[in-house]
């Protein structure tokens, strides 16, 4: 997810800028590169077990979530396509129809599910398997969308060549973005591994986990908002309509600015989540991902560590760890989006899609 999110910059900028046919360039170029990435990923998950066990935890846990790893593994390779498919659609405002191919897709996912889980005799590995499918599926039908339908006929012209061409640009842009997403993500999953360490770690990391699931349910609300701000600020971007990327902005940090720091920790992921689809839409991954390492690394882990295990808050103390994080982090990105300079983006925005225009004519 978060290597993909360089399209929300390129495709999102390309669209703005009326090069339509190098949209279809980015999605296949980052589709060949997630692809590759997930090659060394499967065999991280494939020795899921022995990792955790190394990390400390509980043996019977390891083994558990181990077996579940395996079985996602076909996921991973789904997922990098699909991300790949949203942010090709996204950018071009084409949403409708992936709210629908979502929804098909989670009305058989759970038939699916409850058929693996319980009729199969295979239970976490059935969810596991479950996920998998459902994952391809959403994948399959986002493809004939894009194939078949009309509203992609000028970003979608075939496969090229020309997308295993410059991937280094790809990369130098996608690599950021997903140091600034799994910062931040992380540092969310390690507070259940941390929990693992606690007495009764059955009962702490049952409770984490649970609260994990459940806070990033929620998030997913702001994560749309998201995805609705990089499209519109890369597409005015790209455009060379800073006035009106700028407008959209002040209405988020004027709201940044004056959230008040004792804020719940959903209300806070909501605006970082804003304020980082900006920053993806202006290309500034590298920044964020430093944003996120200090934010999460240097202050909401060690104050979550020191809560918990020197204080003996348990962990309540974790999720309080990642308060102060996200508080630094909605912090730091307002500032930066409050002094950026729109009209200079702009510029930024088309030396980058010019500098890649492929003439339609040698796309295949």
């Amino acid at each position: 997810m978060g290597m993909a999110s360089a399209l929300d910059t390129f495709c999102g900028q390309s669209y703005g800028a009326r090069q339509f046919h190098m949209l279809g360039i980015h999605m296949q170029r980052a589709m060949f590169v997630l692809s590759v990435v997930s090659i060394p990923l499967a065999i991280i998950w494939a020795n899921t077990r022995s990792i955790l066990i190394a990390c400390g935890q509980q043996k019977d846990i390891a083994e558990e979530a181990g077996l579940y790893a395996r079985f996602m593994i076909p996921s991973l390779f789904a997922y990098g396509l699909l991300q790949c498919l949203v942010k090709f659609l996204q950018t071009q405002n084409i949403v409708f129809p992936m709210m629908i191919f979502s929804g098909i897709t989670t009305l058989f996912h759970i038939l699916v599910c409850w058929v693996l889980v319980f009729k199969t005799g295979l239970e976490n590995r059935g969810a596991a398997l479950a996920n998998s499918l459902s994952c391809w599926i959403n994948v399959l039908l986002m493809v004939l969308y894009v194939k078949f339908s009309s509203s992609c006929s000028k970003t979608w012209t075939g496969f090229s060549k020309e997308a295993f061409h410059d991937t280094v640009s790809f990369v130098r842009l996608a690599i950021p973005s997903a140091v600034m997403v799994c910062l931040e993500m992380w540092s969310f999953e390690s507070m259940v591994l941390l929990s693992g360490l606690l007495p009764d770690p059955e009962l702490e990391t049952s409770v984490l986990s649970i609260s994990l699931n459940t806070a990033a349910t929620v998030w997913m609300i702001p994560y749309g908002l998201s995805g609705a701000a990089s499209t519109r600020v890369s597409n005015e971007l790209g455009a060379q309509r800073p006035y009106l990327a700028r407008n959209e902005i002040q209405v988020v940090n004027y709201v940044a600015v004056m959230l008040p720091v004792v804020a719940t920790s959903n209300f806070l992921d909501g605006l970082q989540c804003v304020l980082s689809g900006v920053a993806r839409g202006c290309g500034w991954q590298k920044i964020g991902a430093y944003i996120n390492l200090g934010s999460y690394y240097l202050v909401g882990i060690p104050i979550a560590i020191l809560l918990a295990f020197v204080f003996h808050v348990g962990g309540k103390g974790l999720w309080l760890g990642i308060i102060c994080a996200l508080v630094v982090q909605v912090l730091s990105l307002a500032t930066i989006t409050v002094r950026t300079n729109w009209e200079q983006e702009a510029k930024k925005a088309t030396d980058r899609v010019y500098d890649e225009v492929i003439p339609v004519d040698t796309v295949s």
